[in-house]
């Protein structure tokens, strides 16, 4: 019905017509030190008057003029201001921006009646970032470390009322399935309201994702902790081995050193036992540990000479 109508306006194109189109609202010349406290609506419903070809014609590039649109001047409110929109442009008809050429003619604003202008005083700060962004690896692969991403704060400002509760910004949530690799993504932030700005809009992140391999760790060094005064501990071998299992170029990196095994002479020793079994300590990106060699290893406790 409304293409029909559209197309009978074309064709009697001599007629003139009253016809209402939705233009975008523009706010112009707010202080620098001030921020809108509330959202202004971003169209208006206004009624036009032309022929049927000239209407058209605007109907049709509307959305591709730029200079076409009503505005709101700003420049000499302080705090708050009603405008009234139809006496606001028949007071200012220079506020209604209307491309040469079109043929049409301003009649009056349809919606709103009225906007309420409410001012505020700028506030701006930095901020933590949370991204939310969830990797699910593919079977026999494995995340390795925890998702790194740059900025880690941004600077947000806008109306002191709003700004000032805000205490972190979160990033639009986003999930990647079956991971076989390095996930990058740049995560949009999530909006506050057209009346918080970022310093940034989006935050590069990046999680590490390898496939699971195993790798031997061996001469792993034994440590006594612990020990009682006047007691010297021999440990035999000095040494041990095992299999770690993880990121494969994660554990490529991985060193004796890196792995602790030890044994808590206090806690468990007892003169009836030769052989314990290290407590091993795993850095926390390795997935398990096994094939523990020696399983045990003894201690020869003497005590030192007086």
């Amino acid at each position: 019905m409304g293409l029909a109508a559209i197309l009978w306006l074309f064709v009697v194109s001599g007629n003139q017509y009253n016809w209402v189109l939705s233009l975008p609202l523009e706010v112009r010349n707010l202080s620098a030190r001030k921020a809108l406290r509330e959202e202004v609506p971003q169209t208006a419903q206004v009624r036009f008057r032309g022929s049927g070809r000239s209407l058209f014609k605007a109907y049709l590039l509307k959305d591709f003029y730029e200079d076409f649109k009503l505005v709101i001047d700003l420049e000499r409110i302080s705090e708050e201001y009603d405008f009234y929109l139809n006496d606001y442009y028949e007071s200012y008809p220079s506020k209604i921006v209307i491309p040469p050429g079109l043929g049409i003619q301003y009649v009056e604003v349809v919606y709103p009646d009225e906007i309420h202008i409410s001012l505020d005083d700028v506030l701006s700060k930095t901020v933590p970032v949370r991204p939310q962004l969830v990797v699910w690896p593919a079977p026999g692969y494995v995340q390795v470390g925890n998702l790194s991403f740059t900025p880690k704060v941004v600077e947000i400002a806008g109306p002191k009322d709003l700004i000032s509760s805000v205490r972190y910004v979160e990033t639009e949530r986003d999930t990647v399935d079956q991971a076989m690799s390095p996930v990058r993504k740049n995560l949009t932030l999530k909006s506050l309201g057209r009346l918080i700005q970022f310093s940034v809009q989006t935050i590069p992140c990046k999680v590490d994702v390898q496939a699971i391999s195993e790798r031997i760790i061996p001469e792993i060094p034994v440590n006594v902790t612990n020990l009682l005064p006047g007691l010297r501990i021999f440990v035999n071998p000095k040494t041990v081995s095992l299999t770690v299992v993880g990121g494969v170029n994660y554990i490529a990196g991985i060193t004796p050193d890196d792995i602790q095994a030890i044994v808590d002479f206090e806690n468990v020793w007892d003169p009836k036992r030769q052989f314990y079994q290290p407590e091993i300590t795993v850095p926390s990106e390795v997935l398990n540990w096994q094939d523990l060699s020696p399983k045990n290893v003894e201690l020869v406790v003497t005590r030192n000479s007086p």
